[in-house]
Order: structure tokens, then sequence, then C-alpha cells
């Protein structure tokens, strides 16, 4: 076989050992699954002890179907017999009367976690890159290989649903907690730990009474519930995946091919909606970005200095430590510092949900007042207040001590680099590395490339960006780079909507019905009302600041950070009172105008190299509505 190798043991165990031939990670195109069929039939011929699953690759266990292929069907009765050859499959595997076992290391997403969940028993590695997930509702298609079938009878309908309505990634240690792993073992015994289980005997794991109850007679009003949160998030309008997995699971036995043609939640009338071909088209803008930072050769940092310690600072530092780096955190005191301690503490606690893995990140995390770690540094990020003269100043000290390999970054949001740069001996050394506001929930970081700007440079910026697991755009050094200077216009309609008597509550519930995940007005009262108004002076231009922002400014009421701005603020949720006014479609279509034109504009003067990057930068730099396949694409597709 091409992709899969069969190794027997002296005690009767058979590897099936999965290296999908010429590709970096495992993928379920067509030819590994008609050679997973070749694997049974020799099982049949010569039944093993046990069958252990597992990876030949360093780059994790299988990352799901083959979407390159899944793009190249052009009709739903393909769709459906490509669903129909997994199904078959597994239900297969699930029926041998040999042991089997799912050896997971590393990624396992989609069909790869699907195959785990047709084992009898998974052994799920305890290292930071093993995550199991069925992620295809984020592609706008269903887990449609058994995944609606035996997830739910293995973890239980509430913890299944929450995974499938939403992809989430499920560590192994939590996979162990849940039922989805049988076991949780170190690299070191993996394999001994994996013989041991396949030849045990052990009986799988009984769900608790209620949850067999849920799974079958409470079924429908378990569905029924889910639908009602799934609906607070997403229309089946623009989302009929999540409400097509509820549907199938509820009342198909998790068989999607059982669902009526005709049916809004049928496999055909997922294929044909745009909302699939958009997320595939959003998935591969994800694959496109993280490609840029792989262009940097040997390019390897492990120790960041981050100059500043506000918000922006300080989160950018705490998750460069979240993802192993070794930081220094400068600021004019310890003082000073100390609240981003705080913060980093928690974000630590909340995202790896260990203390002692907790307390590795925090001790990664160093208070740096005197500025020492310059020295050692291989990236030294700026991150203090926007004015020139003060970073100009930064800068020209920072050339001095840092060592000349190290990487000089800005994360300036306002100033043109270039004009930093002029303090510099070496003017090409320096690059733009723009974060978004929150750091730890925002995925983009824009990759400025000023006019002096060396281009291995900002090769090296974007090898650096993917090394803290965030997506590199490349953005030429122009005022708002791309995605404030697609939302400046954005927000400034809202406000002038707000002017002409419209309330904050019917602007925003507009944008939340066309699928933004936030609206404009909240979203200007997070950033701050004062710095709404000044990036909107210096990005939108030509027109006064709408009156009504003006007037908070000057009462000291600046939003979400002060308790009041467009809404009051209690426990950090803006109070909202009923909607109402204009019609929120047309409402949407006026407000997101400007929007499309920025986009579009900036394409045209080379801000962006392209369109779909430009629809990739917005989608995940704002959270513009992803059905739409970003701005331009919606743009274009408009009738």
């Amino acid at each position: 076989m091409k992709h899969w190798t069969l190794q027997r043991d002296a005690d009767g165990i058979t590897w099936a050992i999965l290296d999908k031939a010429g590709a970096s990670t495992n993928t379920l195109g067509a030819e590994v699954m008609a050679e997973l069929g070749q694997v049974l039939d020799e099982c049949d011929r010569n039944p093993p002890k046990g069958l252990i699953f597992k990876s030949g690759k360093e780059a994790g266990f299988i990352a799901g179907a083959d979407i390159e292929e899944f793009t190249t069907l052009d009709s739903p009765e393909k769709a459906r017999a490509l669903v129909q050859r997994g199904w078959d499959i597994y239900n297969r595997l699930a029926a041998v009367r040999y042991p089997t076992l799912a050896l997971v290391r590393g990624h396992c997403m989609g069909g790869g976690t699907e195959l785990a969940l047709a084992c009898r028993y998974r052994i799920a590695v305890d290292e930071p890159g093993t995550k199991l997930a069925l992620p295809e509702v984020m592609l706008g298609i269903v887990p449609g290989w058994g995944g609606m079938l035996r997830l739910p009878q293995i973890v239980g309908p509430a913890a299944a649903l929450d995974m499938m309505l939403t992809g989430k990634n499920i560590d192994a240690k939590r996979a162990k907690r849940m039922g989805l792993a049988d076991e949780c073992v170190p690299p070191r015994v993996m394999e001994n730990a994996a013989r041991m289980l396949v030849l045990s005997g052990q009986s799988p794991r009984e769900l608790p009474f209620m949850q067999k109850l849920m799974n079958g007679p409470l079924k429908s009003m378990v569905a029924n519930k889910a639908r009602d949160q799934v609906a607070k998030r997403a229309s089946p309008r623009h989302y009929p995946a999540p409400y097509a997995i509820l549907d199938m699971w509820a009342n198909y036995g998790g068989n999607a091919l059982a669902v009526p043609v005709d049916k809004p939640t049928s496999l055909d009338s997922i294929f044909v909606s745009p909302t699939t071909k958009n997320l595939v088209r959003v998935f591969f803008f994800q694959e496109r970005l993280k490609g840029f930072g792989k262009e940097a050769g040997s390019f390897a940092p492990r120790h960041v200095h981050v100059i500043g310690a506000g918000v922006m600072g300080g989160d950018i530092a705490a998750w460069c430590a979240l993802r192993g780096m070794t930081v220094t955190l400068q600021d004019q005191t310890v003082e000073r510092i100390a609240p981003a301690m705080a913060r980093a503490a928690k974000l630590f606690e909340k995202k790896l949900r260990d203390k002692k893995l907790a307390r590795f990140a925090l001790d990664r995390l160093i208070p740096d007042p005197a500025g020492d770690g310059v020295r050692q540094a291989d990236v030294i990020i700026e991150a203090i207040f926007e004015n020139l003269e003060a970073k100009r100043a930064l800068f020209a000290d920072i050339e001095r001590r840092a060592k000349p390999s190290a990487l000089l970054a800005s994360n300036t949001s306002s100033l043109k680099l270039a004009d930093i740069a002029t303090a510099l001996q070496q003017p090409q050394r320096l690059v733009g590395i723009h974060f978004f506001n929150p750091v730890a929930m925002m995925p983009l970081v824009e990759v400025v490339a000023g006019a002096t700007t060396s281009p291995d440079v900002a090769k090296q910026a974007a090898a650096f960006v993917r090394k803290i697991d965030k997506l590199p755009l490349p953005v030429k050094d122009a005022p708002g780079f791309l995605v404030n200077a697609v939302l400046a216009p954005y927000m400034n309609e809202a406000l002038r909507c707000i002017d002409e008597g419209m309330s904050p509550e019917t602007i925003d519930a507009a944008m939340l019905a066309f699928g933004m995940p936030m609206g404009p007005v909240e979203l200007a009262d997070t950033v701050g009302l004062d710095v709404a108004v000044a990036v909107g002076e210096q990005l939108v231009g030509g027109n006064d600041a709408p009156k009504k922002v003006l007037e908070l400014v000057k009462a000291g009421k600046l939003g979400k950070k002060s308790g009041e701005g467009f809404y009051r603020y209690v426990d950090g949720k803006a109070q909202k009172v009923g909607a109402g006014g204009t019609a929120p479609e047309e409402l949407a279509q006026r407000l997101v105008a400007p929007l499309l034109q920025a986009a579009k504009r900036l394409v045209e003067q080379g801000v962006v190299a392209d369109a779909e990057l430009a629809d990739a930068g917005v989608i995940f730099g704002t959270g513009f509505a992803p059905y739409t396949g970003g701005p331009l694409n919606y743009l274009q597709s408009r009738p």
C-alpha cells in the first residue's frame, strides 16, 4: 500500500501506521480511505489479537478529510458518495470482532476523530500538540462519518453537542476526563500502554443513567434546548450546519445520509448552500496566512522583550509567554508592570487549566523595569504610547543595545514606520507587528512593511507571528493599515446614525443580525470613545466627528473602561434596552457600505496584495461575518 503500513508484533497485535505519501500531514482522501478498506480486508483474512492505529508523521495523528478533494465535488450526488464512503468503512471498523485502538498523538481532527470513535479504545498522548475535535461545523458541513452517531454514545449528548456545534478542540487530559479517551499517557509509555489496553478486555465506559436517557427518550428535549442556544449565536439562514447536526442526531440516528433530500437540513441542502462554499474559502484563507510564516528559513526566536506594560503591551507579553517564549516586560517601574502580571496569571489559569503549567508560564514572564532583556532578546516589540519622538528615542537606544540579529518591531497603529525608522542607523531592521485587542482572542496580526523595511525582516516577523500561533497578514505602511482603515468608516457611519436619532440598540441589532460578532456602537465603547474619535479623525477625515460621541468624551464617558459610554456597563456587560426603528436589513446595508468600499480601495492602493488577503484580514481581524466569504466576496456576490 502507498499510504498505510501493517506491522505484526510477536504477541499478535497489528499496527496500522498511516503516513500519507508526499504530504506533511495525514488527511483522509479517496486513496487513503480505499487503502483503509484493504487494511480491514487483511485483518479479516488474518484476524489480529488487536489492531492499533497510529501515525507515521511527526505532525500529528490525522488532520481530517482532504479539503482539497472536497472542493472538487461539483454535485450533491458526489458529496453524498463521499459521505457514504466514510460512513460505510467506519461502520465496518466499529463492527470487527477483534479489539481496536486509536493511539492519538498530535492533532486529531474531523475524520481522524471519527476513526478514533469507531475504535473500541482510544489513548490520548499527554503533550501540548494533542487535540481532538470535530470542526466540520466551521466549514459549514457536518461530521458525517459516524461522529454524530458515536460521540454522544461515548461522552454523552451534552458534551458531544458542545464539541460538534462549536468545533472546539479538546486536549488529552480533558479527553480522558470526559471519557473521549480511555487513557491519557506520556509519550515515553504510549506504545506499551496501547498494547496493554488493546489486549485488556476492558469493557467500554458506561454512560450514566441520565445521559442514556438524554441519548434516548429525552433526545428531542436536549436538541430543542441546544437549538435555542445556537439561535442566539447564528441564524439558520446564515449557518445551516449546526441546525443540520441537531436534526441528524435527534431524528436520524446521526446518519446524514438518512435525511430526505428536500429537507433544509439534508446533505444536498448543505452542499449547495453558499455558506459552505464561503466557509471552505475562509479555511483556505487561513492556510494561506499560515504560509507566510514559512519563508524565514532558520529564524527561531525564543526570547521576546516587550516595552510598554499597558493593556496591549502587557497582553502581547502574556500571550508570547503562554506560547512558550521567554519574555521580559519593560516599563518605568515594577508597579506599572504589576497589573499586566496579574492579567497574565488569570490568562494562564484560564487557558492551561493546570496550576503547574500556569506557574511555568508565569515564570517565563519576567518583569524588567531596567530593560536588561533587550541585550538577549531575539524579538523586541515596542508598545508604548503613540508619540513619534518618544518612539524614535526608544528605538535609537534599542538599536545600540540589541543583538545585530534581533528583530525590531513596533506595535504602532497610527504612526508611519518610515518616520520612526529615521532614528535608526539601520532603518531596514524596523518592521510593524500590529496586534489587536483583546490579544488572546484576535487571531490576526498585521505584519507591516515600511518604505525601508527589509523583505527578509518582514519574513522573520511573519515567522515570529506563526511561532506564537497567530495569523500573519502582510500589509504596506499606510494609515490604519487594513483592519483599522476599514473599521473606522464603518464605526463612523454607525455613530452618525445615532446623531440622526437612531438608538444604539437598533444599530447594533442590525449588525448582529447581519452576522457581526459585536455591534459597531458596542465596539466603539469597547475600544474607548476617546480612541474612536482620534482614529476617526485620522482615518476618515474630511468630516466633523459625530456630535454625540464628542459630547460623551467631553463628559468623561469613554465607554466600557469608564463604566459608561453609549451604554452603561455592569460587570463588564453592556446594559441594553429594546431595539426598534429602521429595518435591520436596510440599516445593515447602509452601515456595511463604507467598510466594503474601504476594503476595495485598499486593494486598489496595494496596501494588501489582493482581494483574497483583504477578505482574510477583515474576517480574522474584525470578525466580519464569515458566511459572506469576506467583504469583497460579499460585494461581488450581492444582487
